[in-house]
């Protein structure tokens, strides 16, 4: 199967699940998680259709970011989908059109501050632990509805984010637990998505945009709520 046919793929897939819970696929936004591929696998998902790339190391997209770009009329949006150290935070804002992974207020706060410097306003998602691995990163959200001080940490964390100037918070994201039968990833999912209605009514705010799912349960995360699906594997193989 070439690239092209694995987005069709993914696409009709995509359009599968909408149909189950009568959405509309044109609200779902496609991420080719790129990460470990070389630019000329990305230009062949780019020629096929794809306008949105996923990478997760700022290294490799100094690199690569800048190569895709020059050969292709249409430049693609960028996210910036893996964990950002502090230290090379300050790459972020010239390479990525959206960050996923914004998991602190520490990061939140310096990626405000670069924004103020640069002029351009930046879109982020919120990086939700909303399954409670101690291995995930992401702000600590898996018991926030049972937990009240939890829950008082993170609303005045997420308070302050809102109000940082340079950011424009879009949404949540989250990553759920790996599993062989997808079924199992759907609690994290709808635990996400009472997140972000619970703190849209809480701050009224409009945070239209949930980023959860990837190859092996994104159809059960559309089902869910999602607006944004990060899929690598279904399109360009195994890294």
């Amino acid at each position: 199967m070439s690239i092209a046919d694995n987005i069709k793929r993914v696409q009709d897939t995509i359009a599968d699940a909408c149909a189950r819970v009568h959405r509309d696929p044109s609200e779902i936004t496609l991420v080719a998680v790129s990460k470990k591929k070389p630019a000329e696998m990305l230009l062949e998902a780019i020629n096929a259709g794809v306008q949105h790339l996923g990478e997760n190391r700022v290294e490799e997209s100094q690199e690569k970011i800048p190569l895709v770009n020059q050969q292709v009329d249409q430049q693609p949006v960028w996210h910036m989908i893996g964990h950002i150290q502090s230290r090379k935070a300050r790459h972020i804002p010239n390479l990525f059109q959206m960050v996923h992974s914004v998991d602190s207020l520490k990061l939140a706060q310096k990626l405000s501050r670069l924004t103020e410097d640069d002029g351009q306003p930046l879109d982020v998602l919120l990086e939700m632990n909303v399954s409670g691995e101690e291995a995930k990163h992401g702000f600590s959200a898996g018991s926030w509805q049972t937990d009240g001080a939890l829950k008082e940490i993170l609303w005045g964390e997420i308070e302050q984010i809102l109000q940082l100037p340079g950011l424009n918070v879009q949404g949540l994201m989250t990553m759920a637990p790996f599993y062989d039968d997808a079924e199992a990833t759907r609690p994290t999912f709808i635990a996400l998505t009472a997140l972000s209605n619970a703190l849209s009514t809480e701050f009224k705010v409009s945070l239209p945009h949930l980023s959860m799912g990837m190859t092996n349960d994104y159809p059960v995360a559309i089902e869910e709520g999602a607006t944004i699906v990060r899929v690598g594997r279904a399109i360009f193989g195994e890294r």
